[in-house]
């Protein structure tokens, strides 16, 4: 059934959500280059329109902070971007708590929000809480993790984070935050758009090159250490605990 492919030098995959105009034209296969090449399209009245700078569709502009928001950088092929996660936790009367999701895996989720609330001493048991990425993206990216974590602490506790942090890294069961690979690029990415400060798992420093310099790494070593990171970062001394 492959046998087209096959006999072929390159295979493009032209793909996208019915819901967004955007579009993601990949290198399936690439017999004399690299396979994992990604360009970035918008679907527009005239036909489809390159995007130079994705990371701009991806992410709010706002002139204050929110709660319930943190971005993040995710790797596509190549291409670093940066993704805003957004998070909303609301008082239900219901004895069976929504639990929403779109543009992330929904089962990785529901593990996130088990450990955010224990980490963050949050309850969320008699709460719907409803987790989505802003422009249409999915995520499927592990790095995630941290800043889904995050925009659920702030959700919860009524906190915003400060618009010039970025988190980047995997959350595990146990609540320690997770190196990821390609690092240095995704660390330049969320520099070169004006995030000051970028949460990281420990050991970031060490692997950077002079791509990601400039840039003011925090390191944590797991959720509880992030939480504590934004506190400090918020500059406030009767934040509660966890967040």
């Amino acid at each position: 059934p492959r046998a087209l492919e096959h006999i072929c030098d390159a295979t493009l995959s032209l793909d996208g959500d019915r819901q967004t105009s955007l579009r993601l034209l990949r290198a399936v296969k690439n017999r004399y280059g690299p396979a994992d090449e990604v360009a970035c399209f918008e679907q527009t009245d005239k036909g489809m329109q390159e995007v130079v700078d994705p990371s701009m569709l991806f992410r709010e502009e706002r002139a204050a902070p929110v709660p319930g928001t943190c971005v993040t950088v995710t790797i596509e092929g190549r291409r670093a971007m940066l993704a805003e996660v957004q998070a909303l936790v609301a008082p239900t009367t219901n004895p069976n708590p929504r639990r929403g999701v779109s543009g992330l895996d929904s089962s990785r989720v529901a593990m996130l929000v088990a450990i955010t609330e224990r980490v963050a001493g949050l309850k969320l048991a008699d709460k719907d809480v409803f987790v989505a990425t802003v422009g249409g993206i999915k995520l499927s990216d592990p790095s995630t993790d941290l800043a889904t974590c995050l925009a659920i602490g702030s959700a919860g506790k009524d906190t915003p984070i400060p618009l010039n942090v970025a988190a980047i890294g995997e959350v595990t069961l146990s609540g320690d935050v997770r190196r990821v690979p390609m690092i240095t690029q995704r660390v330049a990415e969320a520099t070169r758009l004006g995030y000051t400060r970028i949460l990281a798992p420990t050991g970031t420093k060490a692997s950077l090159d002079k791509r990601a310099a400039g840039a003011q790494i925090i390191e944590v070593a797991n959720l509880a250490d992030a939480l504590f990171e934004i506190r400090e970062t918020r500059g406030s001394s009767t934040v509660s605990p966890g967040f």
